[in-house]
This record gives structure tokens, sequence and C-alpha cells, in this order.
């Protein structure tokens, strides 16, 4: 397992991207087609990511009882955070109020995006390495997605400019506590993270990326990005 300063300066590309998805939404945000393209080929990347290197290690490790609880505890907290993502009844109450809601539950978000890349370092380097660029291409959305909401809420450039610094702090804090109450983790506990990290890469994968990437008509184009994106880290893997 590297060093915490080196999972820090690799988790250092990701915060970042939360930082420039908030920013340039804030000047303009891309359009609908473009983003739609985009989740399609983060999703392809983070599934390729989680089949072909978590999910391995946790089969070979052949502990059911924890694979099971882990990951029923990766669903629970996803299906939490969902919970607070949902939109509110009357829209039109929040005008001029910052979703606070929301903003937490992104900051929660991008914090467990920083633990899964502390639990991706701490299962290997390659590993980390894979997930990290997943992971990246997923919360630079995040933070167009918090941009977008801000926007609507009518914040200054500044204030998003701000609250996406935040964000990617968060994400960090996340990495580096993952890989810090990681390093000497028993092996049953190990395989309970890993579990609860593949249970939440599936959700991000079935119940946001492709949800939101869904809500422009697909075409033949959009389909084949996610694709694009599985191959790519496919034969990233295959050349580290």
């Amino acid at each position: 397992m590297p060093s915490l300063l080196n999972i820090l300066a690799y988790a250092a590309f990701p915060a970042a991207a939360v930082v420039v998805g908030g920013i340039v939404a804030s000047i303009r945000a891309p359009g609908p087609g473009t983003r739609s393209a985009v989740q399609h080929f983060a999703a392809g990347v983070v599934f390729a990511a989680l089949a072909t290197e978590l999910l391995p290690d946790v089969m070979h490790r052949r502990l059911p009882l924890v694979t099971i609880a882990g990951f029923a505890l990766g669903v629970i907290v996803m299906l939490g955070l969902k919970a607070l993502t949902q939109p509110p009844p009357r829209p039109d109450l929040l005008q001029g109020q910052l979703p606070t809601s929301l903003l937490i539950a992104l900051a929660v978000d991008i914090a467990l995006d920083g633990l899964l890349i502390g639990v991706g370092f701490a299962a290997g380097v390659r590993q980390g390495l894979l997930l990290t660029i997943a992971l990246a291409l997923e919360v630079l959305f995040l933070g167009v997605s918090a941009a977008a909401a801000l926007c609507g809420a009518g914040a200054s450039r500044a204030t998003i400019g701000l609250i996406a610094m935040g964000l990617g702090a968060l994400l960090l804090a996340g990495a580096g506590i993952g890989a810090a109450l990681l390093i000497n983790m028993s092996g049953v506990a190990f395989d309970a993270v890993l579990s609860f990290g593949v249970a939440a890469l599936l959700y991000l994968v079935t119940e946001e990326l492709l949800v939101e990437a869904h809500e422009v008509p697909e075409t033949p184009f959009l389909s084949a990005t996610f694709f694009v994106g599985f191959l790519v880290l496919l034969v990233l893997e295959m050349l580290i």
C-alpha cells in the first residue's frame, strides 16, 4: 500500500475535478447531450473498475457472511443518501435559498467517494489508481450538479467556487481517513469494507450515473459511450 501522502496526491485529481466541474458549470453548464454522453462513459469506467478489480478480490476472500453484511450496509447507506437527495414537493419554495439538504447529501456522497479511493489503494496500487480514474469522472458531475442547484438558488460564482473547493477538500479528507483506517485493518474487517465499496459503486452506476444519463432520449451514440468507457479502463488495466 502506498504512503498516505501518495494516496492524497492521487486523490487530488478527482478533488480538482469536483472544483473544475463546479466552476465550469457556474459559467456555462454543459448541454443535456454532453452530460448524458459523459455520464454514460463514466458509468462504463466505474463498472469496469468494479468488475475487474474489486469484485474478484471479494470473491477470492471467500467470506460470504462478512460479504453479505458489508454489502447490505453499503446498500442501506446509499439508499439513505438517495432519500436525502429527493427533490422537494414544492421546488418554488427553495427559490432564493441554498439547497442545504442536497448539498449535505452531495458532501456525504463525495466524502464516501474519497473513502472508496482509500479502499482501492488498500486493495492494491493498481486497484486504487484505476478507481481514482473512474471516480474522477463521477465526481466531476457531482460538482456540476452542485453548481446547477446553486445557480438555480441564485448563488454567486464566488459562492459556487468556494462550495466546490469545500467538496474537493471533503474528498481528500475521505481518502485520507479511508487509507489511515485501512492500513492495519484485519482481513475480515477489510472484506466488509470492500463489500461495502462494491455495493456503493454498483449503486453509483445503476441508480445515479445511468439514471441521470437516461433523462435525455437514448441514441446509439450515447449507448456506445458506456461500452467505450468500459473498454478504455479495461485496456488501461492491461497496460498498467
